[in-house]
């Protein structure tokens, strides 16, 4: 969602987290990865403008993503 939001192909947020496309599409699928990848992969999309909100900020009770300046 956060990577659509940006108009981001897999191969392009893998290149700007210096990941494996692989790694992402793992990712996405809900495939297991280690914390310090998630946590370079979140890193890398906010630089690119997207905010993260918690449960507790979001209307309807969920976490959800939104782009800087909406």
């Amino acid at each position: 969602m956060a990577r659509a939001a940006l108009g981001w192909s897999v191969h392009v947020l893998a290149e700007k987290a210096g990941v494996t496309a692989n790694t992402v599409s793992r990712i996405e699928r809900g495939g297991e990865s280690l914390s310090a990848t998630l946590d370079n992969l979140q890193t890398t999309l906010e630089r690119g403008g997207v905010i993260f909100l918690p449960a507790s900020q979001n209307i309807d009770g969920g976490a959800g993503v939104r782009l800087k300046g909406d």
